[in-house]
């Protein structure tokens, strides 16, 4: 809902601010002072065309920005601060939440917030998609089986295309892939661990000789000489002992001692394990040969297809699954194009029933429209709906012939903006899903008396359910409002401005007055205008 406008050198507006509140509200003024400029400015937040001429004379830059709000998460209500800004010269700038945005940003925001009737782009129901739109919630028509055989469909041809249509590269990559299946597992990898294991034997196969003279010579530090003998190892334990031997039963070296037999213990083991290690190292040079060539290849598959030996294995594992695809292509295609006939006789079934409903309620919804225009001051008007092109009908054109003898024709291509706005006005009467502010501009063109009457009630119960912001110069349609705005102009020597004012219910006669009889000081036409206000206030009551 627009809760807040304000414009600022736009046209003969020099500033506005608007506070907007729920239900109809009416802009009402002379000829020429300014009303349709209103509808300019929320074109413009929506998207609409910055035609530098709608600068203010004297001013630089026009610039309009409204406050919406619209449901949140949650059904919290949530607000946005669009605005635009028109220089005299050069591109029009565009803003969302003081962020800059593109005009079709504000178009694709302002489709979801407002809709304009009259002489203006922005109107969804004129859009073909649209119109179907209110075809199929007027016929309720299920177009969820069509969406979902449309889906498989889609998905299966999609099963299909990454199959590989090309024989020939298919086969291609059929060798390509059977040869690296083959490499990967004729390389019979022992597991993600089997490169560091190689590492570590390599090291002990290439120094085999100096890791023997090591644990040589470390035994011959334990044991005295380097014969390694176990008396003479056993001489550094002696010693330990001999040390633990003079502290024993002492106090103040009762820690000390631990330690020292803990020690002694400690080389015992030592001296075994060295004796044990230097024997185990043997010189194998075929072995070590064996073993860099077996590092090698694995480091070449690492190059191919991954930087560990966990990432060659699960390539390997893809391209085996890779491989059984192209290998079992035949049996799998001649599937798919089972499934693929099979799911297009559905989406065709479908596709028939939607188009059936679709041409079932046409004139339901045709009739409905014709119905509203009679009561909207347009009792010759014909509407027909057409619903062509293949199944499932998908051209859903509203067309209008406003006058007797003339052929129906599409609503965008109607050349008068009531007669468009009218039509808009009778098909939302039917379709009550719409954006929830409206603007109707020119809605009453033409029309009088009764009709005008008629536009009114007609208004008033469209703005049970949506903001309705109407632009008339018929007392009778501004009657119907639940607020009045007045356009006012005024000129001096140096320029001619229009000024905005929300009317009280004492200025609400006045106004009416002067739109009913041209003299605002009548008491017949104030007399008019209170009852004209009492007779719409009492229908609003009953709704």
């Amino acid at each position: 809902m627009l809760i807040e406008l304000a414009v600022r050198d736009l046209g003969v507006i020099a500033e506005l601010r608007l506070v907007l509140g729920r239900g109809m509200t009416a802009v009402t003024g002379e000829t020429g002072a300014g009303k349709t400029m209103v509808v300019d400015a929320i074109e413009l937040l929506v998207g609409g065309r910055a035609d530098p001429l709608l600068v203010r004379t004297g001013a630089e830059e026009a610039w309009v920005e409204a406050r919406f709000v619209r449901p949140g998460e949650g059904g919290e209500p949530d607000e946005v601060v669009v605005a635009r800004a028109v220089p005299r010269s050069g591109r029009s700038r565009a803003y969302v939440d003081g962020r800059l945005a593109t005009a079709g940003e504000l178009a694709e925001l302002g489709t979801a917030l407002v809709d304009l009737h009259g002489q203006h782009a922005h109107q969804s129901l004129l859009h073909p998609a649209a119109q179907r739109e209110a075809l199929d919630r007027f016929g309720g028509v299920d177009t969820g089986p069509l969406r979902a055989a449309r889906a498989e469909v889609a998905a299966i041809v999609e099963a299909q295309a990454s199959m590989g249509g090309d024989e020939r590269a298919r086969a291609r990559e059929l060798d390509l892939v059977r040869y690296q299946v083959a490499e990967i597992e004729g390389a019979a990898i022992a597991g993600p661990d089997e490169d560091e294991a190689l590492e570590a034997e390599e090291d002990a196969l290439a120094d085999a000789a100096a890791h023997r003279e090591a644990a040589s010579a470390a035994l011959a530090a334990l044991s005295g000489d380097g014969s390694g003998s176990p008396d003479e190892a056993a001489s550094a334990s002696d010693a330990v002992g001999a040390a633990v031997a003079v502290l024993a039963g002492r106090g103040p070296f009762r820690a000390v001692e631990e330690r020292l037999r803990a020690v002694a213990a400690e080389l015992t083991d030592v001296g075994a394990e060295l004796r044990s290690a230097g024997e185990a190292i043997e010189e194998d040079p075929a072995r070590l040969t064996v073993v860099r060539e077996r590092r090698q290849a694995l480091h070449d598959l690492r190059r191919k297809y991954g930087d560990t030996l966990a990432d060659v294995l699960a390539e390997g594992a893809r391209l085996s699954d890779r491989l059984a695809d192209l290998e079992d292509h035949d049996r799998r295609a001649a599937e798919l194009d089972e499934r693929l006939a099979a799911a297009r006789k559905v989406e065709a079934a479908e596709a028939a029933t939607v188009a059936a409903a679709r041409r079932a309620a046409a004139p339901g919804l045709a009739a409905a429209i014709q119905a509203n225009l009679v009561e909207l001051a347009m009792p010759k008007a014909e509407i027909a709906i057409a619903v062509g092109g293949d199944d499932p009908g998908d051209d859903v054109e509203i067309r209008l012939a406003a006058n007797p003898g003339t052929p129906p024709l599409p609503l965008a291509r109607v050349a008068s903006g009531g007669e468009l706005a009218r039509t808009m006005l009778a098909l939302r009467l039917v379709l009550t899903d719409a954006p929830p502010t409206l603007v109707f501009d020119e809605v009453d063109a033409g029309i009088g008396g009764a009709a005008a009457l008629a536009v009114g009630r007609a208004l008033g119960r469209l703005a049970a359910q949506h903001q309705v912001l109407v632009v008339t110069h018929l007392p009778q349609v501004a009657a119907y409002a639940d607020a009045q705005v007045r356009v006012a102009k005024h000129s001096d020597d140096a320029a001619t401005v229009s000024r905005v004012s929300l009317l009280d219910g004492g200025e609400r006669v006045i106004e009416l007055s002067r739109m009913l009889s041209g003299q605002p000081d009548s008491d017949a036409a104030r007399t008019h205008a209170a009852e004209l206000l009492a007779t719409a206030a009492g229908e609003r009551g009953e709704r």
